[in-house]
């Protein structure tokens, strides 16, 4: 017989029910879903800084990134703008001289609520925020 008692039992199988709950919530997004979430609309990228940076994906295919407000920002170019588009299912940028020019892709999941988590191609992940 078990050592657990039922308030244990009670409350490991309401955290299993809570992580099955999260993870139903969470859904993967194709191309067309990804491009109605964030053409025109300022994405929030959380740091681990606790500073929110702003991308604004316009509905033209430009991304403008602005972290002027931002000190460690003078490392490099504190305002870009770039482009982006949708390429299987995942949404692809590239900026000027931003990453060094490089192409990077992301696949992307709602979170719900206008939260998103993304997994760029090349392994680097995170959350946002959409809108402002």
């Amino acid at each position: 017989m078990s050592n657990q008692t039922p308030t244990a039992v009670a409350w490991g199988l309401l955290a299993t029910l809570s992580l099955a709950a999260g993870a139903a919530s969470a859904e993967e997004l194709d191309g067309p879903k990804i491009k109605k979430l964030i053409a025109g609309e300022t994405v929030r990228l959380d740091t681990l800084f606790g500073i929110a940076l702003p991308l604004r994906y316009r509905a033209d295919g430009v991304v403008v990134g602005d972290v002027s407000g931002i000190s460690a920002a003078s490392m490099f170019a504190p305002k870009e703008e770039g482009r982006w588009w949708i390429e299987r299912n995942s949404l692809c940028q590239k900026w000027p001289s931003w990453y060094k020019g490089r192409q990077f892709c992301f696949k992307i999941t709602s979170l719900g609520e206008r939260r998103i988590s993304w997994v760029r191609d090349d392994g680097a992940k995170g959350t946002a925020r959409i809108g402002d």
